[in-house]
């Protein structure tokens, strides 16, 4: 069976952090890249209040074996206690793009 891609999504207080950490999963073909959106605003619950932060977020795409290497990664270097990450699978991609994506990633 072909490999599953995904995309990744991860938020952060800190658009330049989510650059840093994107550029090394990148430079570590744990990812082919990384779309950061660097102004979204977050609405959750946390600490029994309902918190509504700026933030930034980043789509990473990759193959579906790197999300455990990821998480682990994000665990050891994120700056939240909790970080949301979260591997949304891509159902179909322009097959280019899937080639490229398998070929930048291992």
């Amino acid at each position: 069976m072909a490999e599953q891609l995904v995309t990744v999504t991860i938020t952060a207080e800190s658009a330049e952090w989510l650059a840093t950490f994107t550029r090394g999963l990148v430079s570590d073909r744990l990812a082919a890249c990384g779309n950061i959106v660097p102004a979204v605003r977050s609405i959750y619950a946390w600490d029994g209040a309902v918190q509504d932060d700026a933030e930034s977020l980043v789509l990473i795409h990759t193959r579906a074996s790197s999300v455990p290497a990821i998480i682990a990664r994000a665990d050891a270097d994120h700056p939240y206690d909790t970080p949301q990450v979260i591997a949304v699978p891509i159902v179909e991609s322009h097959d280019g793009y899937r080639e490229w994506v398998l070929a930048q990633t291992d």
